[in-house]
């Protein structure tokens, strides 16, 4: 999946607007901000998908031994 810069943008604004009346504990208010930031950014980077061709073996196919043959035009990974 695309990285969505929207939904990041939208989840940090709300992370802000969660803390702007809190004004009892500040430094609560901060670590919280600093959790909710953190997720958001954490949830942005796992979203990406990685397409990738090894260099140098762009037509040549890859197995793993007793595994199933991929062809290296076809690698995909997400960030877990």
């Amino acid at each position: 999946m695309a990285l969505n810069k929207a939904q990041l943008k939208s989840d940090i604004k709300a992370a802000f607007v969660a803390q702007q009346d809190k004004t009892e504990n500040p430094e609560a208010a901060i670590d919280d901000l600093a959790d909710k930031i953190s997720t958001a950014i954490d949830s942005y980077i796992k979203g990406a998908t990685i397409f990738a061709t090894p260099a140098g073996v762009a037509s040549a196919a890859l197995s793993n031994g007793a595994g199933p043959v991929v062809s290296a035009n076809n690698l995909v990974s997400n960030i877990n």
